[in-house]
């Protein structure tokens, strides 16, 4: 673990409760884990199988083991039953459960989705070794992780203990979500906000990082009884914004890179992270062509500095560089 960060251009900002449930509900949305709700609980709901048929819920006979291996941080073997595109089925000592694809420990880093039915079913019948990463008795949800059971028990609360906000931290990228990013500690995963990743616009994280790359970031806020911790990888860069009237004055030309193309015109990045739009107007378009037709992603350009917003973090490009 790296010292301690305080840079007091870039503030943390307040995660409270109401921060953490929704980003948490936004995992919920968006990951492989929602199917996890089709999992254990005392009632007799219906669910949909491994291959897509109805079946009754399985009840999850102890939450008290449960508990218990999750604050413990313990290691568990258990069987894998099945599977589904998110990730396996396991039981076993009377608990049911479920492992996401990204938390498996030979498939984590692999994209190739029209692979994945075939992997998962090459796992139906081993026995894993597994810890609890979530544990929700209420909505009857239990996740395990082969990835964390990498680390010796207690690991986690002894990770937790050492992780403070403010702090700089290193970590290997699990997962690349809609929302985010998630990081391995060490033994315990961290979270970067899609929000958290760039000072300027970000369309989706990959952009930003890849699967198992490893990064530098800044601890925001912990919460353990989530096991999670929120990180950030902007704040180790000074904002950009907050000069902006100075380094960009109306008029200025400079490099940037394109890092979107709509119909109405395309956004990019400066090289020093800020992002603007540059309007379809402001594009020398030859005639009978469109914005797409001349530009794409990671595309070099010049840009012209037309207008700025620093307080909404907004600016105006274009590439007529004589006007």
């Amino acid at each position: 673990m790296a010292g301690q960060n305080k840079n007091q251009e870039n503030p943390i900002p307040d995660l409270d409760d109401g921060w953490w449930a929704s980003v948490l509900a936004e995992e919920s949305r968006n990951s492989a884990a929602q199917v996890v709700h089709q999992m254990g609980g005392s009632r007799s709901e219906m669910h949909e199988d491994a291959k897509g048929q109805t079946a009754e819920k399985k009840p999850v006979a102890n939450w008290t083991q449960v508990k218990d291996l999750y604050m413990r941080d313990q290691i568990i073997d258990l069987m894998v039953t099945g599977h589904n595109r998110g990730g396996l089925l396991v039981e076993g000592d009377g608990m049911y459960g479920f492992v996401p694809f990204s938390h498996l420990v030979e498939l984590a880093g692999k994209t190739e989705n029209i692979q994945r039915d075939h992997d998962l079913e090459s796992y139906t019948g081993r026995k894993l070794k597994l810890k609890v990463i979530e544990c929700v008795p209420e909505d009857g949800r239990v996740v395990f992780s082969e990835r964390a059971a990498q680390s010796e028990p207690g690991k986690r609360a002894e990770l937790f203990d050492s992780l403070s906000p403010h702090q700089q931290v290193e970590g290997v990228v699990t997962n690349v979500t809609d929302f985010g990013v998630f990081v391995d500690l060490g033994g315990v995963e961290g979270l970067i906000h899609i929000s958290e990743l760039s000072w300027g616009r970000v369309s989706h994280p990959n952009q930003i990082v890849k699967i198992g790359e490893t990064i530098k970031v800044q601890v925001l806020d912990l919460a353990p009884e989530r096991c999670r911790v929120a990180l950030s990888l902007k704040r180790l860069q000074a904002n950009p914004w907050s000069n902006a009237a100075e380094e960009f004055p109306i008029g200025r030309v400079l490099p940037a890179t394109i890092t979107s193309v709509l119909s109405f015109g395309a956004f990019a990045r400066l090289d020093a992270g800020v992002e603007g739009l540059i309007h379809a107007s402001e594009i020398e378009l030859p005639e009978s062509k469109n914005v797409k037709d001349i530009l794409a992603e990671g595309q070099r350009v010049q840009v012209r500095i037309l207008h700025l917003d620093a307080l909404h973090q907004r600016m105006g490009l274009s590439m007529k560089l004589d006007a």
